[in-house]
């Protein structure tokens, strides 16, 4: 199923985890445009994949841009755990791992990482924070 079919299908995206779902419904399905659509106009990314933080959403698109190019890019959520942390009235942390994959010349490779959004609710851009970073191996 295409993200903005399944997005379309949250009507007013009711809870976080509707927010993510449809954030790895959108990278799954290559849909920038759903995808940078999820974060509002000051949003902070720091993502998995970059060295740099983005302030806005012009460097958030080109970053999903970027690694939309990817081979075979996908990201699975790990469910448990999942944590989601009420802020206040309509805000929420929401934290937990996923993985992402993606070939590099031929080969498929995973990287677990861990992630944390915070989310405005009463917002139709829900995004305001969002940060990923790849989990260390243990020594």
């Amino acid at each position: 199923m295409k993200s903005r079919e399944f997005c379309g299908k949250l009507p007013g995206m009711k809870t976080p985890e509707d927010i993510l779902n449809c954030w790895v419904a959108a990278v799954n399905g290559k849909d920038i445009e759903t995808l940078v659509g999820l974060y509002g106009e000051n949003a902070v990314l720091l993502p998995t994949f970059s060295n740099r933080m983005f302030k806005d959403l012009k460097g958030i698109r080109e970053y999903f841009q970027r690694l939309s190019q990817r081979n075979d890019l996908g990201v699975k959520l790990h469910h448990k755990p999942l944590m989601v942390q009420p802020i206040d009235l309509d805000k929420y942390a929401l934290s937990g791992v996923y993985c992402w994959s993606f070939s590099i010349d031929g080969e498929l490779f995973s990287f677990e990482a861990r992630f944390s959004y915070i989310l405005d609710m009463g917002l139709t851009r829900p995004i305001i924070h969002h940060h990923s970073s790849q989990i260390p191996r243990m020594i």
